[in-house]
């Protein structure tokens, strides 16, 4: 994130209103235009294919399997995608960059296993139990690990800082299913479901393979390393629980009301709530816009105050590092209000136009009556990321893995016990959730705030920068490299002192 943070502060010093469009753009390519370009193809599939004519039991089977595969990649890809990154980071830092490779294999080892773990019985179930036909389930099996080889690829991908190709790869990958998909069903007269669902899935595995071919120009130097990158799913477990939970917990109150009376199944397979799912879709697009604003304004000018303070604890003073402490968390206390104050406005905003002009589009009551409650629980819910995302900036493991903690539970038992209310407030358990898990995020900040200067100089841990690609010296040569940085470390400091004396009054 750090790298959007910069790319964007190159496009806002111009300081002017397309300046400003421009950086307001680039965030949004970078965020959420590739979910949009998906959404887009299998509306314009749907529009141009006759989707609509297509029987009730057929387009539900469709829906169900393409909502399966997105919700269930994700919950496969989050956890371990977590540790990789930080895994990445830190070999990147030290730039060991041959280091990658190894890291790229391990990590595709284990989507691609977890993912088959789950999704094999579950083929089994549709084909037996369901009486699918087999072609349309094995398709749906690959259509769901090649979008969690899609996501796989994006964290590579944003660790290259080729941000803007990820949206570019999905716009490819989209492109090609949809020509495929008029092809299958205009001129060799295809089934419009199977060709619909055979085109999402070669675009999905397109991307990937598009994605990974990157990577691999990037990086060519492999170490076999291996064993390095597994034993830091041991060190940071914190992050696999966190992410999986938050994962969980985004998801968890659409999986118990697909036990309730709202629910539908297909093929003795696929069961969920329509009037639900549709509800939260429209209640994470009306807040979607926080996205945007934290990686516009938080990431680009907090992340600033991050780095002061950062080189202040290498070498300062213990005065300059308080200052540079206080400043930091004065400007995250100030992003925070401001995501607040925009969000609040923006989602306001959009709430009102969804009211007036979505029960005139096809919108049922019920859709309606839902979306009020849970509009306000992914507002709670994307204030929680934030908070998520600067307890990550601090190394606090502990604080992130009991927030997500937090709001997975919380959603839990507060779903249970919206689901027996009226429908009005079917979304409070999202609300509870969501704020509880807020809750516990703002005050462990707070803790974070109060404990800094213990939790740097007494957890810590000193890495070594750009020690990676040098040769390997002599024990005797490395010797006098060590006391030679040593006194000119000393040297310089001692020059420095002096300077600051003679030109301070007094």
């Amino acid at each position: 994130m750090a790298g959007i943070g910069v790319k964007l502060q190159k496009i806002y010093d111009r300081r002017t209103i397309l300046a400003n469009l421009a950086g307001f753009g680039y965030s949004t390519m970078v965020t959420i235009a590739p979910m949009f370009v998906v959404i887009g193809n299998v509306m314009l599939m749907s529009h141009f294919l006759g989707y609509e004519t297509v029987g009730y039991a057929r387009r539900g089977l469709f829906s169900g399997t393409v909502l399966y595969i997105f919700i269930f990649s994700l919950l496969v890809a989050a956890p371990f995608n977590a540790v990789l990154s930080r895994y990445m980071s830190d070999i990147i830092y030290e730039e060991k960059y041959e280091d990658i490779l190894p890291c790229y294999d391990v990590g595709l080892f284990l989507n691609i296993c977890f993912g088959c773990l789950f999704a094999i019985p579950f083929c089994i179930r549709e084909y037996l139990k369901g009486q699918v036909d087999l072609v349309f389930v094995f398709t749906g099996f690959c259509g769901f690990i090649s979008l969690l080889l899609v996501f796989y690829s994006m964290l590579y991908l944003s660790i290259c800082k080729d941000y803007q190709k990820i949206s570019l790869f999905f716009l490819m990958g989209m492109a090609a299913a949809f020509g495929l998909a008029w092809l299958l069903v205009k001129v060799f007269h295809r089934d419009i479901i199977y060709s619909m669902l055979l085109s999402l899935t070669i675009g999905f595995f397109l991307t990937a393979a598009i994605s990974a071919a990157t990577i691999k120009s990037y990086f060519k130097r492999n170490s076999r390393q291996y064993r390095k990158v597994l034993h830091y799913f041991k060190i940071y477990w914190h992050l696999i629980a966190t992410n999986l939970l938050y994962t969980l917990g985004l998801y968890i109150h659409n999986f118990i009301f697909w036990t309730t009376d709202l629910k539908m199944t297909v093929a003795h397979t696929f069961v969920y709530a329509p009037a639900y799912d549709m509800a939260t879709c429209l209640a994470m697009f009306t807040n979607l816009s926080s996205t945007i604003i934290f990686i516009s304004r938080v990431e680009m000018h907090f992340h600033e105050r991050y780095k002061a303070y950062s080189e202040a604890v290498i070498g300062g003073r213990w005065e300059d590092i308080n200052n540079a402490k206080n400043r930091m968390f004065r400007q995250l206390a100030s992003e925070l209000m401001n995501l607040v104050r925009i969000q609040f406005i923006v989602s306001v905003v959009l709430y009102l136009l969804c009211v007036i002009f979505l029960p005139g589009m096809g919108f049922s009551g019920l859709v309606m009556q839902i979306y009020p409650c849970l509009a306000a629980g992914y507002f709670i819910l994307f204030l929680l990321y934030a908070e998520l995302i600067f307890l990550y900036y601090f190394n606090d493991m502990t604080g992130a893995l009991l927030t997500a903690v937090c709001f997975c539970l919380g959603t839990f038992f507060g779903t249970l016990f919206s689901k027996q209310l009226p429908d009005i407030w079917y979304g409070a358990g999202l609300v509870m959730g969501s704020f509880f898990g807020f809750t516990v995020g703002y005050f462990r900040l707070r803790w974070v705030e109060r404990h800094m200067d213990v939790h740097i100089f007494c957890q810590g841990e000193a890495q070594a920068k750009g020690l990676g690609n040098q040769p390997l010296m002599q024990p005797f040569g490395l010797f006098f490299l060590r006391l030679w940085r040593a006194f000119y470390g000393q040297a310089r400091a001692f020059e420095l002192n002096i300077q600051i004396f003679l030109t301070e009054p007094g």
